[in-house]
């Protein structure tokens, strides 16, 4: 039986004016499947075998496609948003319709123009569509090792944990709070460094390089910071927390190490008030 959303080798039963009717291995004729014209190869014949993509068209009818999706049922995939319309939104998967988001499975909100990573499922009434909802799907068993460098898709920020990341878009990830130094939204693609890889295999990120390799950036952020503060930049060892990951985005131990580093090689003068560079 031909299930939507998944790839068939189907042989070209007969043609007709619009395309070719591909023979759905039922023995009834009514269940052969449309492979749409423009669709076809080339000096295609009855009896030959083609690889298709089996989804449905827009009045519900079962339709075949030679064009590959970027995705299939079952599958995790990153896609953009096309349109958001009064029944959800609809992404791009590479076919000629849309694949629907509905709203009741978008777990935060959604931007036209930005992509997503979502799971290919069939709802209710056995029609393609695309959820948010992906953290069950993701694996724990990642070849990933401490200090890994990484590449994941946000799904999911939590204010009171910190931002789940989908490594790889297939594994289990996690920026704790205490690593959270930058803006990020679900959607939003982040290069990261594996801090701790957990007894369940899930993985501990931080986008920040090691200790050593983050001071050289972090000097560097700080001279900006002044020269973009008309030559003196209100923060200190004593500043709190909170302002330095405001006006820098890293928290206030990376701070006091830049910073120290600065006065060592002469390059700054520390005030009561702040920052100056020498």
């Amino acid at each position: 039986m031909i299930e939507i959303g998944k790839y068939y080798k189907l042989k070209i039963a007969n043609f007709t004016s619009f395309g070719a009717y591909l023979d759905a291995g039922t023995g009834i004729r009514h269940d052969n499947i449309l492979l749409p014209i423009k669709q076809l190869p080339e000096g295609a014949k009855e009896g030959d075998e083609l690889e298709v993509f089996v989804y449905r068209d827009s009045e519900e009818r079962l339709i075949a496609t030679t064009r590959k999706p970027l995705a299939k049922l079952g599958d995790l995939a990153y896609l953009r948003v096309n349109a958001k319309t009064k029944i959800g939104a609809f992404l791009n998967w590479g076919l000629e319709r849309d694949l629907l988001l509905p709203f009741r499975e978008q777990k935060y909100p959604i931007e036209e123009g930005k992509s997503y990573l979502v799971k290919v499922y069939l709802d209710k009434s056995q029609r393609l569509s695309a959820t948010t909802e992906i953290y069950e799907y993701l694996k724990s068993d990642s070849p990933y090792q401490k200090n890994d460098k990484v590449v994941g898709t946000v799904y999911s920020v939590n204010p009171e944990i910190g931002v789940f990341v989908a490594v790889d878009n297939i594994y289990m990830g996690l920026i704790p709070l205490n690593e959270c130094f930058i803006e990020l939204k679900e959607g939003d693609q982040v290069e990261a460094r594996v801090i701790r890889v957990r007894e369940d295999g899930k993985l501990d990120l931080s986008p920040r390089e090691l200790k050593h390799i983050q001071m050289e950036s972090d000097t560097v952020k700080i001279l900006q910071g002044i020269k973009d503060h008309d030559g003196f930049l209100a923060l200190n060892d004593k500043s709190s927390p909170i302002e330095i990951q405001s006006r820098l985005n890293m928290s206030k131990a990376a701070f006091k190490r830049a910073v120290g580093k600065l006065l060592k090689e002469n390059k700054v003068i520390q005030t009561e008030g702040g920052l100056k560079e020498k």
